[in-house]
Formats: structure tokens, C-alpha cells, sequence
């Protein structure tokens, strides 16, 4: 059984590493610090009230500030954002220099990102190591128009218009 459970995990994983996903980060400030991590998960939930969801593991280093703060940001990024994902990503000194700034209800907000919501945590929902985190929008605004930063197949992309009309 074991063996069939390892294929599946296996054909999950290649299922979802085909699936393209919109980049963004999620940002909070617990007790004072400045929180924040790359996130492919970030939906729409509702227009009316305005709501979004993103996914993450309750063992991320991140866990403890969404578990415990009200107010959340998710910034959707753009091309030219590739390395403000990967610092999100990959390293501890996500907040080091003038990339960000104190926003709406003490959330940080990162300059020169596609746009950006600060959103209230109306729900917590834990599965196991997971959790689904409802948020409801409370301000943002709108950054430059551009094409936004896809993650496939383990690497950065970027969306590439079809010969297609409606």
C-alpha cells in the first residue's frame, strides 16, 4: 500500500508542478516584526465582500504570526518582482532595505509590486499540517499594469498571449 501511496504523492506533485500559478507574497507584522513569504496559493473568493484565500503549512517559520495576527497582506507581483519572490523564498533577510514600508493597520507593504490588499482573517481553517486562511479586503490599490510573474514547473514564467479571439 505504501508503494501506491508513494506513486500518487509522486503523480500529485507532477499534476501541480504543470499547473501555472500566479506569484505573489503574504505579509503580516506580529508583535512588532515585519512577516512575509512567497505564496502560488492566493484565489479569489468572493467580489461581494471582497475576499481571498491562500493555503500554507502550519509548520512554515510563518505560521505563528498568521495564526495570532487580524490583519494580513497579499501582494501580487509582477516580471519585474522575480527577485522579491526568490528573497521571500529563499532567504531570512526579507525586510532588509527600503523595499517596503508600514501600511493600513501596521501590515507591510512592498513598493512596486503589481498591487497590493490588506485584508482582515475572517477564518482559519487547519487540516492536518495545512491551512486555508479566509481573508476579507479592507484597502489596497492597484500597480503598474503589466504582465504578472507565473510560477511552472519548478521555475519562474511569464504568460504568452495566444493567436485567439473572442
Amino acid at each position: 500500500m505504501a508503494t501506491e501511496d508513494q506513486a500518487f504523492e509522486g503523480t500529485f506533485r507532477e499534476m501541480f508542478r504543470r499547473h501555472a500559478a500566479g506569484v505573489a507574497i503574504i505579509t503580516a507584522n506580529f508583535n512588532g516584526v515585519p512577516v512575509g513569504f512567497t505564496a502560488t496559493s492566493v484565489a479569489s473568493l468572493s467580489a461581494k465582500p471582497p475576499r481571498f484565500t491562500f493555503n500554507m503549512a502550519r509548520t512554515s517559520s510563518s505560521w505563528p504570526a498568521v495564526a495570532n495576527t487580524t490583519y494580513i497582506g497579499v501582494h501580487m507581483l509582477g516580471l519585474d518582482n522575480q527577485e522579491l519572490a526568490d528573497r521571500f523564498a529563499r532567504t531570512s533577510n526579507r525586510f532588509e532595505g527600503d523595499h517596503w514600508e508600514l501600511g493600513p493597520h501596521g501590515v507591510p507593504v512592498l513598493n512596486d509590486v503589481a498591487g497590493w490588499l490588506i485584508g482582515k482573517v475572517q477564518m482559519r481553517l487547519s487540516f492536518e499540517n495545512n491551512a486555508v486562511v479566509v481573508v476579507e479586503v479592507v484597502e489596497g490599490a492597484v500597480g503598474a499594469d503589466g504582465a504578472p510573474l507565473l510560477y511552472h514547473s519548478g521555475s519562474y514564467s511569464q504568460p504568452a498571449p495566444l493567436d485567439y479571439e473572442i
